[in-house]
């Protein structure tokens, strides 16, 4: 895939935003505030990314409290340009909130507010809903239709970005629940050497004890098994790992 040299930086903002964020959450309020100043020049915009799950909205980031303000002024009738264009992975125009026949108590809303240009642009599909980028400026005919396909062309960029970012979260979670199981098993490996050495018995012996003790207390193994660590230690145990 060749990219313009356009393209191409934009491709790296994301990625470095990627690798200088822990969660995906937080990659997706700097995307946020990242398309707010793309968008922005002489007329402010502002931006927020819908998620729909069961075909209800939530606003997963923002570029201010003003955006996300907005957005939810949509999820509240249930559909709009933003629910529309997340729905169908199609792109919705709104040119003028006072003119758009389509959504009427929505425009409305939204004209009360004083905005009155809206730009929904998809940004993934799903099998239980979708995402999509929300663009909003207070100035009529704000997004053009060369904003409009500026705006499409960092969306296709931005879901790329998007799904590797959610795959890195995964792999994430992964590995911290792994290492929490480890650790665990650290803790209960510990405590079955001390029942050991207490009760002169073996390994399965002592873990049967263990078990037998957590199901009668109605504690959870792991907990258990910190309790008889530090009858011994006042030591916090620890896995080790090799990075």
């Amino acid at each position: 895939m060749n990219l313009t040299p356009e393209r191409y930086s934009l491709a790296a903002e994301l990625q470095q935003l990627i690798l200088q964020t822990e969660s995906v959450e937080l990659f997706l309020e700097g995307f946020a505030l990242h398309a707010a100043q793309l968008f922005s020049g002489d007329a402010e915009v502002l931006a927020g990314v819908t998620l729909l799950r069961d075909r209800q909205g939530t606003t997963v980031a923002s570029s201010s409290e003003a955006a996300k303000a907005l957005d939810e002024v949509q999820y509240g009738f249930g559909d709009g340009p933003c629910m529309r264009a997340s729905r169908t992975g199609k792109t919705v125009l709104v040119e003028d909130v006072r003119t758009d026949p389509r959504w009427p108590d929505y425009t409305d809303a939204i004209r009360d507010r004083g905005f009155y240009s809206i730009l929904g642009v998809p940004l993934m599909l799903g099998n239980d809903g979708g995402a999509g980028l929300n663009l909003y400026a207070r100035d009529p005919g704000h997004f053009t239709p060369e904003v409009t396909r500026k705006a499409e062309a960092f969306a296709a960029e931005a879901a790329i970005t998007l799904q590797l970012a959610v795959q890195i979260a995964r792999h994430r979670s992964t590995s911290e629940h792994l290492r929490a199981a480890m650790q665990a098993r650290t803790t209960i490996d510990i405590a079955i050497g001390i029942v050991m050495a207490q009760n002169k018995c073996g390994q399965e012996e002592a873990f049967e004890i263990l078990r037998d003790a957590s199901s009668n207390r109605n504690v959870k193994l792991r907990d258990l098994a910190e309790g008889v660590v530090k009858s011994v230690t006042s030591q916090t145990v620890q896995t080790h790992f090799a990075e």
